[in-house]
């Protein structure tokens, strides 16, 4: 039998959306196939994650569950049609079970629920859905590529990841999810991409930010230096006098999903001294400041 879903996400049974989907998040991203490969116990414990997640992040199905209508795997808590209506008892005379006396109730209740006699025979049913997550890189998520993945047993699923694929992307493979009820159509697979961490760029959108280093000369009388983009390196040219903090747009140089216009690479220039105190440029540097910082201070206001 399934586990109750909060406890399986570890969460409360008020917890918010957000709260959900953080808490899920964590767990899948310890518990993925790909980061344990063959190992069995955490394969099932991601797909008891992954199974509960879907639960309760349909708000209907939650719902349903708090009320007590479905169980943790989602099937129909069938036992509670057979509950006993108190009111229609004492009506009917009955002292347990069904009561199919005057005021109807548990006869109403599967006609409210299956229609009339000839529907109580269940119907075909799209099977259901199954949710993957997958990491891959910036530079692959920006160029594309194909990844296959290890859902369950021997089955594999090959998942194409199209160019500019974003943070958080849901990709829907259809016919790739649980078997349909009595003949009804195969659910589909839902594979949420994930970007791994970069060691210099930050994603926001399709727009990647970068934080270039440059030397107090480079800052003074202006420079060509070279930055990387997902696409190679390429040249910027920095302005002379250019302060720490300045930013620089490279149009284009960005995500670049299909049918949608090009993010930008935003460099983010920021002055570094040297390590070393060199004596010419600290006696240069006595002799030239004139107070110059408390000038820029009292220009912005910071000493009225």
């Amino acid at each position: 039998m399934m586990k109750d879903p909060y406890s399986v996400i570890g969460v409360g049974k008020n917890a918010t959306v957000d709260e959900i989907k953080k808490a899920y998040r964590s767990l899948a991203k310890k518990l993925h196939p790909d980061v344990n490969p063959g190992d069995i116990s955490v394969e099932k414990r991601f797909k008891e994650v992954s199974a509960a997640y879907r639960l309760l992040s349909d708000v209907e199905q939650r719902a349903k569950f708090d009320r007590g209508e479905i169980k943790p795997d989602g099937s129909p808590a069938y036992e509670n049609l057979f509950r006993t209506n108190q009111g229609a008892r004492h009506r009917s005379g009955s002292e347990g079970g069904f009561s199919f006396g005057q005021g109807g109730s548990d006869f109403d209740l599967f006609s409210d629920l299956f229609g009339n006699h000839a529907s109580h025979r269940r119907r075909p049913a799209k099977g259901r859905n199954l949710s993957f997550s997958l990491n891959v890189s910036l530079e692959d998520a920006a160029k594309g590529l194909k990844r296959r993945i290890k859902i369950s047993g021997n089955k594999v699923l090959d998942v194409k990841v199209p160019p500019g694929t974003t943070d958080g992307q849901v990709l829907r493979l259809k016919g790739q999810g649980e078997p349909g009820i009595l003949g009804g159509p195969v659910g589909d697979a839902m594979v949420t991409i994930r970007l791994d961490t970069h060691p210099f760029f930050t994603l926001k959108g399709r727009d990647i930010y970068l934080i270039a280093p440059i030397s107090l000369d480079e800052a003074v009388l202006g420079a060509k230096i070279t930055v990387p983009t997902i696409d190679g390196k390429v040249a910027l040219s920095v302005p002379k006098n250019t302060s720490s903090g300045l930013k620089l747009r490279l149009r284009g140089k960005g995500l670049a999903p299909k049918g949608k216009k090009a993010g930008d690479l935003i460099v983010t220039l920021h002055i570094v001294l040297p390590d070393t105190v060199d004596s010419e440029l600290e006696a240069f540097i006595n002799k030239w400041s004139g107070g110059e910082g408390e000038k820029l201070r009292k220009k912005l206001g910071l000493n009225d």
